[in-house]
């Protein structure tokens, strides 16, 4: 037994990936769960519109933060600014009483909003957040319910297109050259990157219907509403998909066997279901974890596909996750590219090499 035991150790250590795995995924939980993660919401940005604008928005205290006051605007533009998700919340005076206008598709910022709003009219009757004895009117936008499923039937549609596009996709190359079809392909008069393009496509057409299938669950079965265009979510959808596909050719090409692939696989699927905002708010999750939020590709797509479903975003207001989904394709689809060519490199000189030598005609005669 004890040599059983010693074997298994040795084994384990020769295995750099599974120790690796063993060791850096506990103590990322431990980071994400212990420090980074948190429900608690500490700052709630506010914008204050009409000609009594800096008073209201002196009345309002901490967690609220105003970051925009606009006298000579109304609450159409405030609603624009919370469309755009330039605030959390928008404080629109000028009428009767005092409205509060808050973004229901930012799911706890909203809660934290209204329970801070009732403990101010608790603490401060003659002024609950509004000016003088008046009591505002709240509204509450995009998601008005408050419901979780309108928050995370958007956000659950990147996560299929991260489990196709990364780890199915991995899973697919790996099997190619534990199969021994790559060698095949590798001597083929094919370019890599006709190969890459064509390992690629199939997954991408099963995550196109992935994605529709979540949809039309969401929509029918949840009621999930689908306000914006379309085509600006096809658009996002395209790129981040992109992006996960080259990933997974990235892990593919570095992996020796699908147990390999899977191991990687998880690695880079659960930062991005823990810090891309889909679950905890990227404002509650710690300064110092939340700069690796800015480089997972599922916090960008998470925005483009709330801010099309709940508040029907124009591309104009979604120009930023865009952008970064596009800069993010670009350098992990050429990477992938380049490490596919590698790839295959190996291939065709192995099976070059095991070619047997021709004797020339008449040779030993």
């Amino acid at each position: 037994m004890w040599a059983m035991i010693v074997k298994e150790f040795r084994q384990v250590r020769r295995d750099r990936r599974t120790l690796a795995m063993m060791i850096v995924l506990p103590v990322l939980l431990l980071v994400v769960l212990g420090y980074a993660a948190s429900f608690d919401v500490k700052t709630i940005t506010v914008i204050a519109s009409g000609p009594q604008a800096s008073a209201a928005a002196g009345l309002l205290k901490s967690p609220f933060d105003i970051t925009m006051t606009a006298a000579h605007q109304d609450r159409t533009w405030a609603q624009d600014q919370l469309r755009d998700g330039k605030a959390e919340m928008a404080l629109v005076t000028g009428g009767a009483r005092p409205l509060v206008l808050i973004d229901g598709s930012q799911l706890f910022p909203a809660r934290a909003a209204l329970a801070a709003l009732a403990e101010m009219q608790q603490r401060h009757p003659a002024h609950p957040g509004g000016i003088g004895a008046v009591v505002p009117r709240v509204i509450v936008l995009y998601n008005p319910g408050l419901t979780t499923s309108d928050i995370m039937i958007p956000g659950l549609c990147g996560v299929v297109l991260v489990f196709v596009g990364t780890i199915i996709t991995s899973l697919g190359v790996v099997r190619e050259r534990q199969s021994g079809t790559l060698e095949q392909l590798a001597v083929m008069p094919l370019r890599p990157r006709d190969v890459f393009l064509g390992k690629i496509v199939p997954y991408f057409l099963v995550a196109a219907v992935d994605l529709a299938i979540v949809l039309v669950v969401g929509i029918a079965i949840f009621g999930v509403p689908f306000r914006g265009n379309p085509a600006v979510f096809g658009l996002g959808a395209l790129l981040f998909l992109f992006v996960t596909l080259g990933i997974g050719v990235l892990i593919s090409s570095v992996s020796q066997n699908q147990g390999q692939a899977i191991q990687l696989a998880v690695m880079t699927l659960l930062p991005q279901v823990l810090l891309s905002g889909l679950i905890f708010p990227l404002t509650s999750i710690a300064p110092g974890v939340r700069w690796i939020s800015y480089l997972l590709p599922l916090t960008y797509f998470n925005q483009i596909s709330r801010g099309v479903m709940l508040r029907a975003e124009p591309i104009t207001a979604l120009w930023q996750p865009f952008v970064f989904l596009a800069l993010l394709g670009a350098v992990v689809v050429t990477g992938a590219t380049l490490r596919f060519r590698g790839y295959l490199a190996p291939e065709a000189s192995e099976r070059g090499s095991r070619k047997p030598a021709v004797q020339p005609q008449g040779a030993g005669a």
